[in-house]
């Protein structure tokens, strides 16, 4: 992901976010030509896939590829976490599945 330009009021904005909820201040910010890092340390990389798949889920893109989600889950109005290209993907390889289970 590129770094999100910023100025200084937004740089207060990200430091009091980091004391009130440190979780919504994580990312990449570039201040004149300097890139500030916020992340958790040493987090597991299944914690950095976890962040990274809530927070696509939040904007209603994609988990996978970051693509925007157009459609929604009729039975609980919600956007699909996934594209319909990678619904389509996973839909398949659980109908091959099927296949092979039932034979």
């Amino acid at each position: 992901m590129e770094p999100l330009k910023i100025n200084p009021n937004q740089i207060d904005k990200i430091a009091d976010d980091l004391k009130k909820d440190p979780e919504k201040a994580i990312g990449n910010y570039l201040f004149k030509g300097f890139r500030i890092q916020v992340s958790k340390y040493k987090a597991s990389g299944a914690e950095r896939v976890q962040q990274l798949y809530k927070r696509r889920r939040s904007q209603g893109l994609c988990i996978v590829c970051g693509t925007k989600v157009t459609k929604k889950n009729p039975l609980t109005g919600k956007l699909y976490r996934l594209c319909e290209t990678h619904r389509a993907l996973i839909d398949q390889k659980n109908k091959e599945k099927k296949a092979k289970k039932g034979k």
